[in-house]
């Protein structure tokens, strides 16, 4: 598996891109600059994507500085040991905060590896994160993007890149998760920079940033 570990990679990724589909060549120009976006595999990548979903870019990162004032540094271990007065001030839903104390005990004893994990073939990773209540497709397949590099996933259920690809090709409606995963085998085996490409022009064409990692 070609890992995305660089700059370099995403720029030979969307290279390859614009000639499978040669479509992409307005988005791109549309969308600029790919970020890489990378970060450590661990229980702070994952709780960080976990913190992230279905709220602001805004509202994620005040929670995340929370988290990292809360525990100094937000390892498995350290989030375990707040106590309840500590966990209600972080502002997490209680699905949330139930979801980090599953996976953080999951690392804890040793029932999961998020460094190994990260290294492992898609759908066997995918299996094995969502195995933990409250871990959702979306969730795995962002933490194998940017804690793993992994270049061929697409996560066809969020909201942005759906309403990104649909603004792109003129669609009138915004087309359904079947529909993005089907039109996203094309661009295989760089469906993770195809990604990049349609967070970065929902941004330039809506203003607002999109991409699910950014502490």
């Amino acid at each position: 598996m070609k890992i995305i570990g660089a700059d370099d990679d995403v720029a030979l990724g969307l290279d390859a891109l614009l000639r499978l589909d040669p479509r992409l060549r307005t988005v791109a120009a549309v969308a600029g600059p790919l970020p890489l976006r990378l970060t450590e595999p661990g229980f702070a990548g994952l709780a960080f994507i976990i913190v992230s979903q279905m709220v602001s870019k805004a509202s994620a990162q005040a929670i995340w500085r929370r988290i990292v004032a809360a525990t100094g540094s937000p390892t498995a271990d350290a989030y375990l040991a707040l106590d309840e007065e500590s966990l209600a001030g972080l502002g997490l839903s209680r699905a949330k905060s139930e979801t980090l104390r599953l996976v953080a005990e999951a690392v804890r004893d040793s029932r999961l590896d998020l460094d190994a994990i990260a290294r492992q073939e898609g759908s066997q990773a995918i299996a094995q994160l969502t195995d933990i209540r409250g871990i959702g497709l979306w969730t795995a397949e962002v933490y194998l993007m940017f804690c793993g590099g992994h270049p061929d996933i697409f996560p066809a259920g969020d909201v942005a890149l759906r309403i990104a690809i649909g603004r792109a090709f003129g669609l009138e409606s915004r087309p359904d998760i079947r529909s993005v995963g089907q039109m996203a085998e094309i661009w295989s085996p760089w469906r993770s920079v195809a990604a990049r490409l349609f967070w970065a022009y929902y941004a330039a064409t809506s203003g607002r940033e999109a991409m699910p990692v950014a502490k």
